[in-house]
C-alpha cells in the first residue's frame, strides 16, 4: 500500500549566488584587515562578535562605508543590499576581528527601526549606527525564563506622556557600554489563552534614571554579560517601537536577522584555520582526513544556507523558520570544530597565551557553553522548526 505524503514546506530559501559586484568589496575588506593585522592593532580571537569590543575598529569600519550598509542614504546609511553586507560580515568574522561594539546595532536594530520605527526614531538612531558611534543591546532574556520569551515579567504601566518600566533583563551583552536597547515588556495583563498578546517593545536609553546595570563576569573575569534592572524607569511615548501590543510579532521578525547570519557558524572559524595550519604537512590517516573533510563540507553547507537567507532578506522576506535551522546546525558545528581541535592537535588550551592556537582554543572552549543557548536554545529552535513543518 502506498501512503501519499503531504508536501512539507521548504526549510531554507532557494540558493543564491553572490553578484559580481561584491568581488571588489571582498578584496577591499581583506586588504583593510591585512593592513590592520600588519600594524598589530588587534589579534584574531574566537567569538569576537560577542566579546571583541573595540570602538576604534568600529569607527574604522564605519569610515569605509561598511556599517549601516542596508540603511538608506537619507538616514546616513549606504543603500546597499543584504548580500553586500553579508560579504563584509563574513570577512570580519573569518578574520576574528573585534566587531562586538557595532554588531547588534548593525545586525538587527537598524533593520528593525526601518521596519517598525517612526521617522523620529530613525533620525535619532540610524545615522549614529552607520557612523559607528551609537551602540545597542537587546533586552529579551529574563531571570527564570530561559528561552520561554513569552513569559517575560518586566512590565510597563501607562503614565502621563509615556510608560513606567519595572523589571529585570539578563545576559544583556554590552549593556555597560551600549547607549540603548530594545526591551520586550508586558504592557497589558497576561492572557493565558494567548501568551503572546500584550507584549510591546520599548527603546530604553541606558543612562535613564532608574536603570541599574550589574556585570555578570565569566569564569575568566571577562565582562560582556550584564543584568539590567528597571526601577520605575520613565520611557516617553515616542520611544515605543512599532505598535503597542505587537511586540511578539516584531521580536520574531527580528530573529530572522539574529539567527541566520554567518556569526552562527563562524565564531570558531579562526580556530579551524589555526587547526589546519597546525596539521599542514602531516601524514594524516584516513580517519583524520575524513573528520577534517566533514568539517569543511559542513562549513560550506552552512554558508550556502545562510547566504540563501541573506538573499531572502534582500528580497524583503523574513524567513524565521530557515533562520532557526541555520542557528541550530551552525552552533552545533562550532562545537564540532572545538572537539576536532582537541582531538587532532595535542597543544592544550591556554587562555594566558599571547596569541596563536593555544589561545584560540582556550577562548573557544570557554565560550562554547553559550553557543547553543544564546538566541534561543537548540531544543526551542527544533520546536519552532517542527511547528513550521506542521509536525506539532
Amino acid at each position: 500500500m502506498t501512503i501519499a505524503m503531504a508536501k512539507l514546506p521548504s526549510l531554507v530559501p532557494p540558493p543564491v549566488e553572490l553578484p559580481e559586484r561584491v568581488a571588489e568589496l571582498r578584496a577591499d575588506v581583506r586588504a583593510f584587515l591585512a593592513e590592520e593585522r600588519a600594524a598589530d592593532r588587534w589579534r584574531p580571537r574566537a567569538d569576537t562578535w560577542l566579546s571583541g569590543w573595540d570602538e576604534r575598529f568600529t569607527r574604522e569600519v564605519a569610515a569605509r562605508g561598511w556599517l549601516g550598509m542596508t540603511i538608506p542614504t537619507e538616514y546616513g546609511g549606504h543603500g546597499r543590499g543584504a548580500l553586500d553586507r553579508y560579504v563584509v560580515t563574513e570577512e570580519l568574522l573569518a578574520a576574528g576581528a573585534p566587531v562586538a561594539a557595532h554588531w547588534v546595532a548593525d545586525r538587527q536594530i537598524g533593520p528593525s527601526l526601518l521596519r517598525f520605527g517612526t521617522e523620529s526614531q530613525r533620525q535619532r538612531y540610524l545615522p549614529g549606527i552607520a557612523k559607528g558611534e551609537v551602540f545597542f543591546g537587546i533586552g529579551m532574556s529574563e531571570p527564570d525564563s530561559g528561552s520561554d520569551l513569552a513569559s517575560v515579567r518586566s512590565k510597563a504601566d501607562k503614565v502621563d506622556g509615556g510608560w513606567e518600566l519595572t523589571g529585570t533583563k539578563v545576559w544583556t551583552s554590552g549593556a555597560h557600554r551600549a547607549h540603548a536597547f530594545f526591551a520586550l515588556v508586558r504592557t497589558a495583563p497576561k492572557d493565558d489563552s494567548n501568551r503572546h498578546a500584550g507584549l510591546s517593545q520599548l527603546i530604553v536609553e541606558l543612562d535613564s534614571p532608574g536603570v541599574t546595570i550589574r556585570p555578570i563576569p565569566l569564569l575568566t573575569g571577562a565582562h560582556h554579560f550584564n543584568e539590567v534592572v528597571f526601577d520605575k524607569v520613565f520611557v516617553p511615548d515616542d520611544r515605543v517601537l512599532g505598535e503597542v501590543g505587537r511586540g511578539w510579532h516584531q521580536v520574531t521578525s527580528e530573529l530572522a536577522f539574529e539567527r541566520s547570519g554567518p556569526e552562527r557558524y563562524l565564531s570558531t572559524f579562526p580556530l579551524l584555520v589555526a587547526l589546519l595550519q597546525e596539521i599542514a604537512g602531516q601524514d594524516l590517516d584516513a580517519g583524520r582526513r575524513r573528520d577534517l573533510g566533514g568539517l569543511v563540507s559542513r562549513y560550506w553547507t552552512l554558508r550556502r544556507m545562510s547566504l540563501a537567507i541573506a538573499g531572502a532578506l534582500e528580497a524583503g522576506q523574513a524567513p524565521e523558520l530557515a533562520a532557526a535551522v541555520v542557528k541550530d546546525l551552525g552552533t552545533r558545528f562550532e562545537n564540532e570544530v572545538i572537539d576536532a581541535a582537541r582531538l587532532l592537535v595535542s597543544i592544550p588550551p591556554d587562555s594566558g597565551a599571547e596569541d596563536g592556537y593555544a589561545r584560540l582554543l582556550a577562548e573557544a572552549v570557554l565560550h562554547a557553553p553559550g553557543f547553543t543557548l544564546r538566541g534561543g536554545t537548540n531544543e526551542v529552535l527544533r520546536g519552532i522548526v517542527a511547528r513550521g513543518l506542521g509536525l506539532r
